[in-house]
């Protein structure tokens, strides 16, 4: 245990109390697919080569085309390797065929494979002035690159945004965004990689909201940095919190060091669904178990919070 000051010792003290609790990290109690994750499996590698070679994030690349291509089961994928809903603009010069979207007759980009279809999407937004405030974003920050790409214009969807945050917390893929990840590492091989590189850059000040003990990440900051610098294990943040292991903490993060509430406080009872937001975020902004927050809404786990909805917290 660190030398802690009597204010962490208090902290250290409450969460104690219930940090037997289990809060449910597995894809927040979503069902994934097993044809989708074998669709994760195949590009991979190809998304954080990709990640490496143009600075998009792979996460990013797995989710667009997962949700463009149907985990490439789509008629568009089917007939002309597109995986990503590349439209054949006066720019394309290669072949293209005809497919139903916002018009009946709008013309799409075909490739000989998939693989080219992969490399002139990261070539479509490298070279794209429209996208270049994107890639001053941290190759973490998926979020940020998610909502980019909808204010920027790569679909006219209002809640694309929203809908590639969910696949990309649903089905983890924040975890290939990490240079370092090797998805055949175990969990004690990923445990000692990390006590070698976690640093305690800087403290933080504990606060409270909603009742619950929290931190606010800074940039830079990770589930494991936090955990060392309280003293905490750090699979009990990630179970409090309801992500993932190599879940990316963006600057302003709330970090809870306990069990969410089954609902809000009173004077929170509705929340209306902004762009770039996951049932995640609205549970971290309120302080309320995700499966809570899908119950009083009388949601579904396939459920997508879109722009306008009003969701309950009551």
């Amino acid at each position: 245990m660190h030398n802690l000051s009597y204010k962490y010792k208090q902290i250290l003290s409450i969460t104690a109390i219930i940090g037997f609790l289990f809060v449910s990290t597995n894809v927040f109690g979503q069902h994934r697919s097993r044809h989708v994750e074998d669709y994760i499996n195949r590009w991979a590698p190809t998304a954080m080569n990709h990640q490496q070679r143009y600075g998009i994030p792979a996460s990013i690349k797995l989710g667009q085309a997962i949700l463009e291509s149907g985990w490439g089961t789509s008629d568009l994928a089917q007939r002309s390797n597109n995986h990503f809903g590349i439209k054949a603009d006066n720019r394309w010069t290669g072949p293209s065929v005809v497919h139903a979207d916002d018009m009946p007759n709008d013309r799409f980009r075909q490739y000989r494979n998939v693989e080219d279809s992969w490399n002139d999407h990261s070539q479509f937004l490298k070279n794209n002035p429209r996208y270049s405030n994107l890639f001053n974003l941290r190759i973490t920050d998926y979020r940020g690159w998610a909502r980019g790409l909808q204010q920027s214009g790569y679909a006219t969807d209002r809640n694309y945004a929203n809908k590639l945050i969910n696949l990309i917390e649903l089905y983890e893929l924040y975890r290939f965004d990490n240079p370092n990840y090797r998805p055949n590492m175990t969990r004690q091989q990923r445990d000692a990689a990390q006590q070698t590189t976690v640093q305690i850059v800087n403290r933080h000040q504990p606060y409270k909201t909603h009742g619950l003990v929290y931190v606010i990440a800074q940039q830079g900051d990770t589930f494991a940095a936090i955990a060392q610098e309280f003293g905490f294990r750090e699979r009990d943040l990630l179970r409090f919190n309801e992500v993932g292991e190599g879940f990316p903490l963006q600057e302003g993060d709330l970090v809870y060091f306990q069990r969410k509430h089954t609902r809000a406080l009173p004077e929170f009872t509705e929340h209306v669904v902004q762009i770039g937001e996951s049932m995640h975020s609205i549970s971290q902004m309120y302080g309320i178990r995700m499966r809570n927050l899908y119950r009083l809404n009388k949601k579904r786990y396939s459920y997508i919070p879109e722009v306008g909805d009003v969701l309950k917290l009551r």
